[in-house]
């Protein structure tokens, strides 16, 4: 007898270890196929989203974890967001379903910041709607995710701007939004090169500080100081004085949210954009007491998920999906 002849259950045992990867591969194979064919994002239930009244404008400050992610409704239904969080599954989940809550006949996106919890979602979100225009960071990402996302922009065929000071975006209602940093794309820092856009609509202000640090904060102080008309962009006005509402800068970091800057805005509504336990110690304690003796009442989406902003008439009032 041969020791060395493959004995007969160890052939059985071998061609049972190679039908079984067959199996898998055939099954992999089969929920690529069909996630392409038929995405899962697509078998989502919408979010329930509470029509809008006559008029009214809102933004949607997405419980997306540790990332920014927020929607700008417009009073006929049209949506710009801004950011769309990191594109994991949890985060992208809560972005679709409300996404598809909204019904938008297309989108417009703006990326602040070129770090991935800002642009992950919209890699997804470009693929099931029609992107009308898209507005990206001034500084870019030598990194593999993000040539996707500018890939994915690219597919759509959208125009796209790149957002540094003065750029605008207006819509039909008298809504608009002004970017008042960066100065140009020739910046280098990430955090304070990140687009800083002040959202007005019958005279309610929103100021989206993106990922700055207090250096930037008391740069754009410093200058506002000089003239109060700096940051306006021809007829679009620009008065930080008159903020009512801020999304905080950096998601509660210890070295934003500067002291004299929140003074400066007197918002009485800050928004914090955070995850649940994040490795971060986000929202630093310190930013949160700054935010605090200011005289702003805080708003955490880790605490009370999705926070919606409600603009009607000149007034606002603020509502979140947890008590």
């Amino acid at each position: 007898m041969n020791p060395f002849a493959p004995r007969p259950h160890g052939r059985k045992k071998a061609i049972r270890k190679i039908m079984i990867v067959c199996v898998c591969a055939l099954l992999i194979g089969a929920l690529a196929l069909f996630d392409f064919l038929c995405p899962f994002q697509s078998m989502l239930p919408a979010a329930d989203i509470p029509a809008r009244a006559e008029g009214e404008l809102r933004v949607h400050f997405l419980s997306v974890g540790q990332g920014d992610c927020a929607a700008v409704e417009f009073p006929d239904g049209e949506v710009l967001f801004i950011d769309a969080g990191d594109g994991g599954f949890e985060a992208e989940t809560v972005l679709l379903r409300f996404a598809k809550g909204l019904k938008p006949d297309s989108i417009s996106l703006a990326a602040t910041h070129a770090n991935i919890d800002h642009y992950g979602g919209f890699i997804k979100l470009t693929s099931l709607y029609p992107v009308k225009k898209a507005y990206l960071p001034a500084v870019e990402s030598p990194t593999a995710e993000y040539r996707a996302f500018v890939g994915a922009v690219a597919r759509t065929g959208c125009e796209t701007e790149i957002l540094t000071r003065y750029s605008v975006i207006a819509h039909p209602s008298g809504a608009y939004l002004v970017c008042i940093s960066p100065y140009s794309a020739g910046e280098t820092d990430e955090n304070d090169s990140s687009a800083v856009l002040y959202l007005s609509y019958l005279g309610v202000n929103v100021l989206f500080c993106a990922d700055i640090s207090g250096v930037r904060e008391r740069r754009l102080l410093r200058e506002y100081a000089l003239m109060e008309g700096i940051f306006d962009a021809g007829e679009y006005r620009v008065r930080l004085d008159e903020t009512d509402i801020v999304k905080v800068a950096h998601h509660g970091s210890a070295y934003s949210s500067d002291s004299d800057w929140l003074g400066l805005l007197g918002a009485k509504t800050a928004v914090i954009s955070c995850g649940r336990g994040n490795s971060y110690g986000h929202p630093a304690s310190g930013a949160v007491k700054r935010l605090s003796d200011a005289g702003a009442e805080i708003f955490r989406t880790d605490e009370l998920g999705n926070v919606t902003v409600h603009i009607l008439n000149g007034n606002y009032e603020v509502t979140t999906e947890r008590e």
